[in-house]
C-alpha cells in the first residue's frame, strides 16, 4: 500500500510561510550540500521548470510518482504562467473552485479524503502532499510519513504545518539529518 507523505518546509517554529503564505525566502538556505541532498534522495518534490534548467530532468523518481497540492499551491505556479507543475509526476489539485485547465492536472472538487484513500490503494510509488495547509489538515488522518525541512527561521506567525482543525496525532522519528547551513531534515512515521 502506497503512503501518503507530507514533504514539506518549515520555519523552525513550525509555519511552512508567512501570514500571506509567501515561502519564497527559504530558497536562500539552499546551498550546495543541500541541494545535492535534495537532488539525490528527493529528485521529483524539484517542480518541472525548475529541473530542466539544473539539468537534472532526466533523474528518475525514486520515492514518489503522484503530488497532490492545495489550490494556493497550486496558484502559486499558475500565477507564473504554469499550469503543469509537477510534469514528471502524476498531479492532483484539491479545489472546490478550479476547473481543469491542463489535461495533466487531475481537480479533486469532491471528497479529497476518499479520492487519497483510492491513491494509496493503487500500485506505485508514494504520494507527495506537496501543501498546504488546508489540505494537510483535511488530510490529517492520512498522513503516514512527515518529512519535516527545518529552516533556520523565525517567523512567529503565518501558514502553521497543518490547518487548525488538526486533530493529536502520534509519529516516530525515523531518520534525521543536518546540514552545515542550519538545515535540519527530519523523517516521522505515523504510529498505527
Amino acid at each position: 500500500m502506497r503512503r501518503l507523505s507530507y514533504f514539506i518546509a518549515a520555519s523552525i517554529d513550525g509555519f511552512i510561510g508567512d501570514p500571506t503564505g509567501e515561502a519564497a525566502f527559504f530558497t536562500r538556505f539552499v546551498d550546495e550540500e543541500y541541494f545535492a541532498f535534495l537532488k539525490e534522495e528527493f529528485p521529483e518534490t524539484l517542480p518541472t521548470q525548475g529541473r530542466r534548467p539544473l539539468g537534472i530532468d532526466h533523474l528518475e523518481n525514486k520515492r514518489f510518482d503522484t503530488v497532490i497540492q492545495g489550490r494556493r499551491s497550486y496558484d502559486v505556479a499558475r500565477d507564473a504562467g504554469v499550469t503543469s507543475p509537477y510534469a514528471h509526476l502524476r498531479q492532483l489539485v484539491a479545489s472546490r473552485t478550479l476547473t481543469a485547465e491542463d489535461p495533466a492536472v487531475e481537480i479533486v472538487s469532491g471528497d479529497v479524503v476518499a479520492r487519497v484513500r483510492e491513491l494509496k490503494r493503487e500500485d506505485g510509488l508514494d504520494i507527495y502532499l506537496c501543501g498546504g495547509a488546508t489540505l494537510a489538515g483535511a488530510l490529517r488522518d492520512e498522513v503516514d510519513e512527515l518529512i519535516v525541512k527545518s529552516y533556520p527561521v523565525l517567523l512567529g506567525s503565518g501558514m502553521p504545518m497543518f490547518g487548525s482543525d488538526c486533530a493529536q496525532g502520534e509519529f516516530t522519528l525515523e531518520a534525521h539529518r543536518v546540514f552545515g547551513n542550519g538545515v535540519t531534515v527530519r523523517t516521522y512515521g505515523r504510529k498505527r
